[in-house]
């Protein structure tokens, strides 16, 4: 087991790598935890929660909603939860961001922390302090930035986890190493899914790795004013197609960093589009779809990202180097006509 501490401008976020879901009990007062999972997690793995105080909630991402925060909320009040309480989401990433978002809120605030279930949530969805919601087809559009007290992995909950799901968590390990590390898109490249699956070893040490991709991000611009723009690579078309089509996050995304690295050839002279979709092809990720681009870019006109001169897009010059530049919207409605 590694443990380590990552110091932000008001918190400190412990991590925990390769621990046991029942270690959480000597980082918390038994008394006051709260477990929140979705319903999916808790038929594969209610034995870990005999003793303890499980809300489960909706699986699926189309719950992601304030309705679903409602129902933790009331939930949480009618077990007697109190300031002191510490809200332990237990799932992938709909349910980290919702009991981020619900801990944030409740009683004006209690403490959080998350044993992230999936690839997605370990390297990705669980750490950084965004949590929220959705309305509608509109992505994390209702949230806060609030740090968990700590994220502990126990690698035992990826042995049920599908491997659609696998390959959606390697969506965003792709991305960091697209973003921020060549010598990380190299070795993906080298390997696959399986290989990943069957080396565990292997797997924490990516995992670990990746971690520390988003936290060094994270911890130099915490509240999103500068170079944490960057982990949205791919988020602006997957965001706006995610929804609408029913797609798994990784999938989204996926197909939103194709269009992303074709866009960066045209306005920046990238050169290695191939190496980002021959592996993610590799990693069973999809790289092509239709969609209604005209009702996708009236998604886009919805984002967090954009800005009065047009989208804040995150694009590469270089593997391992992004950098986010403003695209006008006409223009960048052309540029994904061209590519579709």
């Amino acid at each position: 087991m590694k443990n380590w501490k990552v110091k932000l401008a008001t918190s400190t976020v412990s991590f925990i790598l390769d621990g046991k879901f029942q270690a959480v009990e000597k980082l918390v007062n038994k008394a006051n935890a709260f477990y929140i999972t979705d319903e999916n997690v808790y038929a594969l793995h209610q034995n870990k929660f005999k003793g303890k105080k499980p809300i489960v909630i909706p699986a699926g991402e189309e719950h992601k909603q304030q309705a679903t925060v409602d129902f933790i909320i009331e939930a949480l009040l009618n077990l007697g939860a109190t300031r002191e309480a510490v809200l332990i989401g237990v799932g992938g990433g709909v349910v980290t961001d919702m009991v981020g978002y619900a801990a944030s809120i409740y009683m004006r605030g209690v403490s959080f922390g998350f044993v992230p279930t999936t690839i997605l949530a370990m390297v990705d969805a669980s750490i950084g302090g965004k949590n929220g919601i959705d309305v509608g087809l509109y992505k994390n559009m209702v949230g806060l930035i609030k740090q968990p007290s700590f994220l502990l992995y126990d690698f035992d909950f990826l042995k049920s986890l599908p491997n659609h799901q696998w390959e959606n968590g390697f969506a965003e390990i792709i991305k960091h190493a697209a973003i921020k590390d060549a010598k990380l898109m190299k070795q993906l490249a080298a390997h696959d899914l399986s290989f990943y699956q069957k080396n565990k070893k292997e797997l924490i040490a990516l995992i670990e790795k990746n971690v520390k991709i988003k936290m060094s991000v994270v911890q130099k611009d915490e509240f999103e004013k500068g170079d944490r723009k960057l982990l949205n690579f791919g988020h602006t078309i997957g965001h706006a197609i995610e929804n609408e089509h029913a797609l798994l996050h990784g999938h989204a995304i996926s197909i939103g960093m194709v269009y992303a690295a074709k866009i960066s050839q045209v306005l920046l002279g990238f050169t290695d589009t191939g190496i980002v979709i021959e592996t993610l092809k590799k990693y069973g990720l999809p790289i092509s779809m239709r969609f209604d681009i005209t009702h996708a870019m009236a998604v886009m006109q919805k984002d967090k990202k954009k800005a009065a001169q047009g989208m804040q897009y995150v694009l590469l010059n270089k593997l391992g180097n992004a950098v986010y530049e403003t695209v006008p919207m006409k223009s960048l409605e052309k540029l994904i006509k061209l590519y579709s």
